[in-house]
């Protein structure tokens, strides 16, 4: 069950009455309560509700033609026990099941907050790819597999499959900003601390020759693209059903493309171009793998919804962002 909490102020004439009358006949949704003059900035009725996950969509869109984000406001919350009779109905008498149901304003907001490039976002990759280049110089699959849980590119990959499959031009542009920004500066980093420590003699000539526990790193097969393609339905699945980061943990342990990243900088480093131009085609591999999984998850999941003849909602463009 979700939260729904909408703002109705009182200029708006007759809002919270449509708004009401929009849940009553709702078979998902229960728990309706108005609260007249709760709100404050702008004045007006509180009106919340608990609805079944496979309903909020929906109902999300009719809010929206009525104009409740334009002229109030609307928050969603996840519910994680609801002990109530009413609640189980509604439930029940809402086709699908929830952990199924996309809410695509809840998913646009997630992926989209994930997606900007900041200050943390490129500390965390920048760390990661360290870790993926140390684990590379000390031949140790455990510090690379550390740098593929760190890493946090998965964010802005999934943005931008949401981005494609909405059409969504900003979000499309944020995080590919964020993906090409901090790659890039990952990688600057990673390459000048593998200088440094060639320089003050910590990385030895023959480090390159003996990889037989990271190798996956920059061998490029068809193996390759079908691991990324997996871990990006796993992701995007789990995003879709609000999943913890357990899930989430081990698509990042699928894929390889920070240490991949990591590996780049260090090779260049060394001047071992080929393996240098390998790891980066195991890099835009897996990227791409992920973000088309996505997306053909994300259409599939569109194209069901339409088969059932359940609208789609259009939240505005850049949600979350």
């Amino acid at each position: 069950m979700n939260r729904l909490r909408v703002l109705c102020p009182d200029a708006a004439d007759g809002l919270a009455d449509r708004v009401l009358a929009v849940l009553h006949a709702e078979p998902g949704a229960v728990h309706v309560v108005r609260l007249r003059g709760a709100a404050v900035d702008p004045p007006g009725d509180v009106v919340e509700a608990d609805v079944a996950r496979e309903a909020v969509d929906e109902v999300l869109e009719t809010l929206r033609d009525l104009g409740c984000a334009e002229r109030g406001g609307m928050v969603l919350e996840t519910l994680d026990t609801v002990v109530s009779a009413a609640a189980d109905k509604a439930e029940e008498a809402t086709p699908g099941e929830g952990i199924d149901a996309v809410v695509w304003d809840e998913l646009i907001a997630r992926t989209g907050q994930q997606a900007r490039l900041s200050v943390t976002f490129v500390v965390m990759l920048t760390i990661a790819c360290l870790l993926g280049a140390i684990g590379i110089v000390t031949n140790s699959p455990v510090t690379v597999v550390g740098a593929m849980v760190l890493g946090p590119e998965f964010g802005p990959l999934a943005a931008l499959a949401v981005a494609v499959v909405r059409r969504d031009g900003p979000l499309a542009r944020t995080a590919a900003l964020a993906l090409a920004a901090g790659f890039a500066i990952a990688l600057v980093v990673t390459a000048l601390a593998a200088a440094l420590g060639d320089a003050v003699g910590l990385i030895p000539d023959d480090t390159l020759t003996n990889l037989s526990g990271v190798e996956f790193v920059y061998q490029v097969g068809p193996f390759s693209l079908v691991i990324a393609l997996l871990a990006g339905i796993a992701g995007m699945v789990a995003l879709i059903a609000g999943e913890g980061s357990g899930v989430l943990v081990g698509v990042f342990i699928s894929v390889t493309t920070v240490p991949a990243a990591g590996f780049a900088a260090v090779a260049a480093v060394l001047a071992e171009w080929p393996r240098a131009a390998s790891s980066l085609v195991q890099l835009l591999v897996n990227v791409a793998g992920i973000v088309l999984a996505g997306v053909i998850v994300l259409l599939l999941v569109r194209t069901s919804r339409r088969r059932r003849g359940v609208p789609e909602s259009l939240p505005g463009r850049g949600a979350g962002g």
